[in-house]
């Protein structure tokens, strides 16, 4: 597997941690969409696309995200403790939607990205800079016929 190209959005949010969101292509055939770049205590991580766990009201069957304490759908107060802990004890209120499986894969992904986001912030310094753009429509993919 080869990392063929890193788009990096950067965030103009001095206060957050959120730096950037990143899009990863894999041998010029797939894409990944919604990496982060978070600037943590030991410099810049990558952290991988993820989604909201969610369950369903006991009363109404209605879904909602685990932080929820009334059911979006009915109003019914829901339990506290409804989200699975991790082994360290905390809730888990996200799962990963891809993510590497070993180290090593971790690293690579992490050691690309971390460089493309540097060099996007060292072209964001530069006069007549144009911020990379994610919804462009896809030149390579054919129209469906009318």
């Amino acid at each position: 597997m080869e990392i063929t190209e890193v788009r990096v959005k950067l965030i103009n949010n001095k206060d957050e941690r959120l730096k950037a969101f990143c899009s990863m292509t894999l041998d010029n055939d797939f894409v990944i969409r919604d990496i982060k770049v978070i600037e943590g205590t030991n410099g810049y991580f990558v952290a991988m696309p993820s989604r909201k766990m969610s369950d369903h009201c006991p009363k109404c069957g209605g879904k909602n995200h685990l932080r929820a304490k009334f059911c979006n759908n009915c109003g019914a107060s829901l339990g506290e403790d409804r989200a699975k802990k991790d082994s360290k004890g905390r809730m888990k209120l996200h799962a990963d939607i891809a993510h590497p499986i070993n180290a090593q894969c971790r690293q690579s992904i992490q050691e690309k990205i971390v460089e493309a986001f540097k060099k996007e912030v060292e072209l964001s310094a530069q006069p007549g800079y144009k911020p990379v753009e994610f919804d462009e429509p896809d030149d390579d993919v054919p129209d469906e016929p009318a």
